[in-house]
């Protein structure tokens, strides 16, 4: 590291501050938040300033900073973008032992201004070492985003039971899970929601059972997460929380690359995907293993492509948790055909194409396709299949069967939303030809009707076929 990260405590003490532009209010600011008494020097200050004047801890002086101002001081900021009143001022710093940091001047800081996310007590700090602050004020708001306010108060609460918990349970392992089942579990569910009678409840009769003095300890609990159709972007924030919180993780083929390296490190990984005839794991014992995994008082996460409630049998599982008694949350994931039309530049609806989309799936319960193809044939609507690739050229038979024009549009987005994702185009007629001369091999989804068209116009994801990967805000075929 180029600096050490610290955070100096400056309470009651003297923090000085020269000039009067936006970023001297900045500096004054934050000192004041942290109980400095804090010296303000300069004749014109901006408009920043009028929301600061009034504070008990703020003096200020309308004249330029002075030597002598400067002794007796913790930090000395220099904001004045004077060039000569900077060189005074980090001088007479560095003659009186003051940690300087003077504006834009690299060479006058003794300290970098992190961009802070403020939760107190608790407190985030990045920096960039100086090179690229832009990209720290980037982070610090992504953080903002990711970081209910609430955190800093729940902070504080549990600060309460802090020498409690250290008393009870001995292990520093042990004491860590605690935390986290407490942190990420119902007692911080429970503060969140403003339910602080409820939080403390169950805190304290977890360290009981903790310690052995209290009922039995809770049985673990089920996480369903949609993990998406691939990239790992596409995850929603509450399934990036879940995933640090499990013990152990069962997962399908369909999770994309990159997606478990953002589950937490040390859970247990196990694999029950499931390809046509060829099954790890049956779908009855995937539910019976989430139930014996609970009742050992793991933290399961049942992580799933796509949408568990959209062709990915979740209620099924669920179904089996809810009759054992098994607590259990849903985390919704983006459906495969949101997804991977999007990033194929082929909208599901339109008004000049489709004013409907219908969802389904080439496999019934016994693999059998069992579809109301009177609905299916329908004019101007978009119809998505999912797990049809196998079944392509039955689905292309009866489709013109029902009366449905062979010229009828179609496309085949074959792991989409990846680096890999491929993509053909055709008709009801040449699909299946084009997808055997592809060599696709999933997973894939089947878009059909006129909103096909629009894919030469709106593609913006560049994907396996154009020999490079990446996002582009220009449509295909534009300057």
């Amino acid at each position: 590291m180029d600096y050490l990260p610290i955070f100096l405590d400056i309470t009651d003490k003297l923090v000085v501050v020269d000039g009067g532009t936006t970023v001297a209010a900045r500096r004054v600011e934050r000192a004041l938040l942290a109980g400095a008494k804090v010296h303000l020097f300069d004749e014109n200050l901006s408009d920043e300033f009028s929301t600061l004047l009034g504070h008990e801890n703020l003096t200020h002086h309308p004249r330029a900073i002075t030597a002598e101002d400067i002794a007796g001081a913790v930090v000395a900021y220099g904001a004045s973008e004077d060039a000569a009143r900077d060189t005074l001022l980090y001088t007479a710093a560095k003659q009186a032992g003051v940690l300087a940091n003077v504006a834009d001047v690299g060479e006058y800081c003794d300290f970098i201004t992190p961009s802070v996310v403020d939760r107190s007590p608790l407190v985030i700090a990045i920096s960039s070492g100086g090179t690229a602050p832009v990209i720290a004020r980037i982070l610090r708001a992504r953080i903002e985003s990711l970081l209910p306010p609430a955190y800093g108060r729940m902070a504080e609460f549990l600060g309460k039971f802090r020498d409690r918990v250290l008393a009870g349970i001995k292990g520093t392992t042990e004491r860590r899970r605690f935390w986290e089942t407490m942190i990420d579990g119902p007692a911080g569910d429970h503060f969140l929601a403003g339910d602080l009678e409820r939080a403390e409840s169950h805190l304290l009769s977890s360290l009981e059972c903790a310690t052995g003095k209290g009922a039995p300890c809770e049985q673990g609990e089920v996480f369903l997460v949609g993990a998406g159709p691939g990239d790992p972007d596409l995850l929603t924030f509450r399934a990036l929380r879940l995933m640090q919180r499990a013990d152990v993780v069962l997962y399908d083929r369909l999770v994309g690359d990159g997606i478990l390296e953002l589950v937490r490190r040390d859970a247990e990984r196990i694999y029950v995907g499931k390809r046509p005839d060829n099954h790890a794991m049956f779908q009855e014992d995937i539910s019976a293993l989430m139930v014996k995994l609970a009742k050992d008082g793991k933290r399961v996460l049942r992580l799933k492509g796509g949408d568990p409630f959209i062709f990915g049998r979740g209620g099924e599982e669920i179904e089996m948790l809810a009759e054992h008694n098994i607590p259990f949350q849903v985390v919704p994931g983006i459906t495969a055909a949101a997804g991977c039309s999007t990033y194929a530049g082929i909208p599901l609806t339109h008004r000049d194409h489709a004013q409907s989309c219908i969802f389904v799936t080439a496999h019934g319960r016994e693999g059998v396709l069992d579809l109301d193809w009177d609905v299916l044939t329908r004019k101007n609507q978009t119809v998505a299949v999912y797990m049809g690739l196998s079944s392509l050229k039955v689905l292309s038979e009866v489709f013109a069967s029902h009366g449905v024009d062979p010229t009828t549009l179609a496309a085949i987005i074959d792991n989409g939303t990846r680096p890999n994702q491929r993509i053909i185009t055709g008709t009801i007629a040449d699909l299946y030809q084009k997808a055997t001369e592809a060599k696709f091999t999933g997973p894939s989804i089947i878009i059909i009707g006129g909103v096909v068209t629009l894919r030469d116009k709106l593609g913006w994801f560049a994907d396996d076929q154009d020999g490079k990967f990446g996002m582009s805000l220009t449509p295909k075929g534009s300057l």
